[in-house]
């Protein structure tokens, strides 16, 4: 019985083995590697680049000239380029602090403060008619009868913005060495936020005199030749490093240095020199900080130091 009951047993696991091999030999899919389709991808929009622009010349002034320059950051980016303005200097040096905007084109003073309080980066300074100085000038209306500043007591006077080298500091320290104040020396001041609107307000009378950028002055005088007979420059400051392009800290190294590399590259692009012209600019170059180390001086001067 045991050799009946064995093969039995044989018979069964047969059966089972063939029922497996009928499951198993169901047709499988057959997968071709060479006719793989690619996965959809999601391609976000490429984030704005964030540049910021002090108020050294209005705000619709700014848009004018500055615009094709962002259009050429743009382009040579591949991303959109999105100009924010701020009304004074203190709130473009606080969007930079707060790591709000990529990019920043500030006044000599601001750059000063922002790299003592938080580490502003020096990027790249214009350079204009060869030079990469500026001054201070400080106009009159033509028929105003003072030749010196000294002759201003009891004048209107228009500042530009509390943060200015240019059109606060520089005359502060003017008034300091006459051991005078603002409030004591002139019959009234007040600020205009920019340079070119402390132009206009002496040239239509209503600031006697102004301290501002000779450079956005040589700007206005080519666009309104009128002027020349209107204005006159009673005093000049010595030479001041130029207005600089900045990051702040928190910029990538990687966006620091492409930015920089596009800037001191423009002037043998010709879409590059189209948008240095509108900026009246003949090029950008490196920048150092110790040439700024007048306006510290400055500084001190004012406070006492």
């Amino acid at each position: 019985m045991r050799p009946l009951r064995l093969l039995w047993i044989l018979w069964l696991v047969m059966l089972s083995l063939g029922g497996c091999a009928r499951t198993y030999a169901e047709p499988v899919p057959t997968v071709r590697l060479h006719r793989l389709s690619p996965l959809p991808t999601v391609s976000p929009d490429p984030k704005p680049l964030r540049v910021v622009v002090a108020a050294i010349i209005s705000p619709k002034g700014t848009v004018a000239s500055y615009q094709p320059l962002l259009d050429y950051l743009s382009r040579r980016l591949g991303r959109p380029v999105e100009l924010i303005q701020r009304r004074t200097y203190a709130e473009v040096n606080d969007l930079i602090r707060r790591n709000e905007v990529d990019l920043a084109f500030v006044c000599t003073r601001a750059y000063v403060q922002g790299r003592r309080e938080f580490g502003m980066e020096l990027l790249a300074i214009p350079q204009v008619h060869g030079q990469t100085v500026y001054h201070s000038v400080v106009i009159v209306r033509a028929d105003f009868p003072a030749q010196r500043f000294e002759d201003l007591r009891g004048a209107v006077f228009a500042f530009t913005d509390p943060l200015s080298n240019t059109g606060y500091l520089y005359p502060n320290v003017l008034l300091k060495r006459l051991g005078e104040s603002p409030d004591a020396f002139f019959r009234r001041t007040f600020f205009t936020y920019s340079h070119d609107h402390a132009i206009y307000a002496v040239a239509e009378g209503v600031a006697d005199a102004a301290a501002v950028d000779n450079l956005v002055l040589d700007y206005a005088l080519a666009r309104d030749p009128s002027l020349q007979d209107r204005l006159r420059i009673i005093h000049t400051s010595p030479a001041f490093g130029m207005p600089p392009v900045v990051v702040g800290p928190g910029v990538r190294p990687q966006i620091k240095a492409l930015l920089q590399e596009i800037l001191l590259s423009m002037a043998h692009d010709p879409e590059g020199r189209r948008a240095l012209q509108a900026l009246e600019v003949d090029r950008f170059v490196l920048g150092r900080d110790e040439d700024y180390e007048l306006i510290r001086t400055l500084e001190r001067e004012l406070e006492g130091g």
